[in-house]
C-alpha cells in the first residue's frame, strides 16, 4: 500500500450538491471501505427507515465518530485506485465551510468540484472555486451529480457543463485541461462503474479519472520538516495526541523538534498514520504522533513543527498578496479579521496597503487605492494579534496559504510573499 504515490483529494461544491454521497459511493464501489463498516451502516440505514441504502451515510456516520473523537482520521478516508493511494477530505456544507474548507484546500494536492445538474452552480460552488485558485490547486475534476434526477438527458449537462466552464475560466482556470464527467453518487453511474444510462457519455468513471488524470505531487521531502498541527486529542493510556499533515520535509521516531511558536523543544516518541504505526512520516501522510516532554499548554492546533536548527518562522508582521472574494462594505487600513493560516486561527491587523491590484492582470491601479472592494486584489501588510507560526511563498508554499474571515464569511483569501520575523 505505502508503495503506491500518495495523494490528497479534496470534494468541494455547493451544500446539498452530493459531495458526501459520491465520496461515500466511491469509497464503496472501490472496496476501499471495510466489509464490517458496510454492513453497519447498511443496518443503521434500515433502522432508521432509509432502506435505501444512502452513501451520505458512511460519511455523515464517520462525522458523528469524529464528534465523539473516536479515532484520529475520519475526516481522511483512503482511497486504493489501480495507480494511487488516495487521501479524500470531506469538505463539509455550509456550517463547518470555512475551518475545514480551509483547512482542507490547503492540504489538497487535487479538487472534485461536485455540481448537481440539477440546479447548476450555486453561491458556494463559486466560492469554493475562487479559494481552490488562490490556494493553488490547480488539478480539478468536475462531476456534474444527480444525472439520475435529470433523466439523464446530455442537454441538461451541457448547459451545466457550459455554466461551470465559464466560471472556470473567469477565475483563470485551463478548461482545457479539465475533464466533466455525469455522475449519479446515489445510483452509482459512472463514480467507480460505467453507466449504462448514459450511452452518450463515452469517457472515464470518475475512478479512472482519478488515475488518469491527477499527478501526485512533488514531493517536498528534501525542504526541511513542517508540520502544522491539526488537532490535540488526549487520549488514556496514551498522553496527548497531536495530528496533523507532514507539509514538507520528514519526521523520524526519536527526532527533537522545536514547536512554534511556544519554542518548546520536544522528542518524537511515536507515531501512526490510518492506525498502523510508522517510523518515518513523509510530505502528505496525515499522521497522529506522541510527543516526549510537552504538556497541554506548549502545543495547541495551529503550532507548527520543525527541525530544533532550523525552526518554523514567527512572524512580528508579513506581507501578503490578496483577494477581496465578499465583503459588505470595504476593507481599509486597521481592519482587524481572523486569518486562517494553515491550521491556525489569529486575529491580525492590516497595517498598510501597499499597493492595489487589477486581479484579472496583475497591473497596478492607483486609484482609491486605501479601499479595497469586493473582486480587489492588493498587496497587504499584517500584524498578527497573536504569534502565529508562517512562511513565505518562495520558501514554503504549503504554509504560506490563508483566508481572512470575518462576520461568519470568508471576506479574502492570500499568499504570504514576505516575513518579518518575530525573533
Amino acid at each position: 500500500m505505502a508503495e503506491k504515490p500518495h495523494i490528497n483529494i479534496i470534494t468541494e461544491g455547493h451544500v446539498d450538491h452530493g459531495k458526501s454521497t459520491l465520496l461515500g459511493r466511491l469509497l464503496y464501489d472501490s472496496g476501499s471501505l471495510p466489509e464490517q463498516e458496510m454492513r453497519k451502516l447498511k443496518e443503521l440505514a434500515k433502522e432508521l427507515k432509509k432502506e435505501t441504502f444512502e452513501f451520505a451515510f458512511v460519511m455523515d456516520n464517520l462525522k458523528e465518530e469524529r464528534e465523539r473523537g473516536v479515532t484520529i482520521d475520519l475526516m481522511y478516508k483512503p482511497i486504493i485506485t489501480d495507480k494511487y493511494y488516495f487521501t479524500a477530505i470531506d469538505c463539509p456544507g455550509h456550517r463547518d465551510f470555512v475551518k475545514n474548507m480551509i483547512t482542507g484546500a490547503s492540504q489538497a494536492d487535487a479538487a472534485i468540484l461536485v455540481v448537481s445538474c440539477k440546479d447548476g452552480v450555486q453561491e458556494q460552488t463559486k466560492e469554493h472555486l475562487y479559494l481552490s485558485k488562490v490556494l493553488g490547486i490547480n488539478q480539478m475534476i468536475v462531476a456534474v451529480n444527480k444525472m439520475d434526477e435529470v433523466s439523464y438527458e446530455q442537454a441538461k449537462f451541457n448547459t451545466v457543463k457550459e455554466q461551470v466552464t465559464k466560471l472556470l475560466t473567469s477565475i483563470g482556470y485551463k478548461v482545457d485541461q479539465i475533464p466533466f464527467i455525469p455522475v449519479s453518487a446515489y445510483i452509482g453511474d459512472n463514480v467507480a462503474k460505467k453507466s449504462t444510462n448514459m450511452p452518450w457519455y463515452t469517457g472515464d468513471t470518475l475512478l479512472q479519472t482519478m488515475d488518469n488524470h491527477i499527478k501526485p505531487p512533488e514531493k517536498s521531502s528534501t525542504k526541511p520538516l513542517r508540520l502544522p498541527v491539526q488537532d490535540v486529542y488526549s487520549i488514556t493510556g496514551v498522553g496527548l495526541v497531536p495530528v496533523g499533515r507532514v507539509e514538507t520535509g520528514v519526521l523520524k521516531v526519536g527526532q527533537k523538534v522545536a514547536i512554534e511558536p511556544s519554542g518548546t523543544i520536544a522528542e518524537v516518541k511515536s507515531m501512526e498514520m490510518h492506525h498502523k504505526p510508522l517510523e518515518q512520516a513523509t510530505p502528505g501522510d496525515n499522521i497522529g504522533f506522541n510527543l516526549k516532554g510537552v504538556s497541554k499548554k506548549d502545543i495547541k492546533k495551529g503550532d507548527v513543527l520543525g527541525p530544533v536548527d532550523n525552526p518554523p518562522t514567527v512572524a512580528k508582521e508579513f506581507t501578503a498578496q490578496i483577494i477581496v472574494l465578499q465583503h459588505p462594505t470595504a476593507i481599509t487600513k486597521g481592519y482587524t479579521p481572523v486569518f486562517h493560516i494553515h491550521t491556525a486561527h489569529v486575529a491580525g491587523r492590516i497595517v498598510e496597503i501597499v499597493k492595489k491590484l487589477d486581479p484579472k492582470t496583475g497591473a497596478e491601479v492607483t486609484e482609491n487605492k486605501e479601499i479595497l472592494k469586493t473582486g480587489d486584489a492588493a498587496i497587504v501588510k499584517i500584524q498578527p494579534i497573536q504569534p502565529v507560526a508562517i512562511e513565505k511563498q518562495s520558501d514554503y508554499p504549503e504554509l504560506a496559504k490563508f483566508a481572512i474571515r470575518d462576520m461568519g464569511k470568508t471576506v479574502a483569501a492570500g499568499i504570504c510573499i514576505d516575513v518579518v520575523k518575530a525573533k
